[in-house]
């Protein structure tokens, strides 16, 4: 192959690659965006049903109604928002508090419900009370002591005896919505200084996207043998 058609084919896929790390993140996000558009509108268009079918929904060829119209979806994203704020603003009064108390007493009585119910209603309040959860980004061993994983703090244990023991949340890449749930002894992690975005897009991107201070992810190991000194 002639060296002019190798160079052109070298600059053809550069140029490619570099319009790839252009257009990627716009891609990406736009997709994400649609995603949630379209799966939120699932639950919000339900918010929609004073309203005739046949003027929300568009009507097909043969008479029968299709989806709905996308701009009476955002309508009702609209409404579902002003719902929660209104709740919100609701919620604050004695008579909101009395009635929410009566609604939770009730659905921890109703057998099955309660227990899903009540798991929701858990992790809820421990996100929003517990001012630590998911504040801190740490260095754990795992999955095995030549090994160290980044890690979230969302709590922490009484361990035996006067050990005190930390919960680390360790997510998984790509996708940090699955994890490992460690308990580590306190002394045993490593505290970065780094924040939880950071920890985040670093654990999405696969490692590439390192924070600022890179050196911050190396800790030595406790059982590394120190190197030989020279003699």
């Amino acid at each position: 192959m002639p060296l002019d058609e190798n160079h052109f084919l070298k600059r053809s896929r550069d140029d490619f690659f570099a319009g790839l790390a252009l257009v990627l993140p716009a891609v990406i996000t736009v997709a994400v965006l649609a995603w949630l558009f379209h799966n939120v509108s699932n639950v919000t268009d339900a918010l929609l049903f004073f309203l005739p079918e046949s003027l929300t929904h568009e009507k097909l060829p043969d008479g029968r109604l299709g989806p709905i119209h996308w701009y009476w979806s955002w309508v009702a994203l609209a409404l579902a928002v002003f719902l929660i704020c209104l709740a919100g603003r609701f919620g604050r009064n004695y008579l909101a508090r009395k009635a929410l108390e009566w609604i939770d007493h009730t659905m921890m009585r109703i057998p099955l419900m309660n227990k899903i119910y009540g798991t929701v209603k858990q992790v809820n309040e421990s996100f929003s009370t517990n001012k630590s959860s998911f504040k801190q980004v740490v260095l754990v061993t795992f999955p095995h002591a030549r090994s160290r994983a980044v890690g979230f703090v969302t709590g922490e244990q009484c361990g035996p005896g006067d050990e005190k023991l930390v919960s680390v949340f360790i997510p998984t890449t790509p996708n940090p919505t699955s994890g490992f749930l460690v308990l580590v002894p306190e002394s045993d992690i490593v505290k970065l200084d780094m924040s939880v975005a950071d920890g985040i897009k670093f654990i999405i991107s696969l490692g590439a996207i390192a924070p600022d201070h890179p050196g911050h992810l190396i800790a030595p190991l406790s059982n590394q043998n120190p190197p030989p000194s020279s003699q």
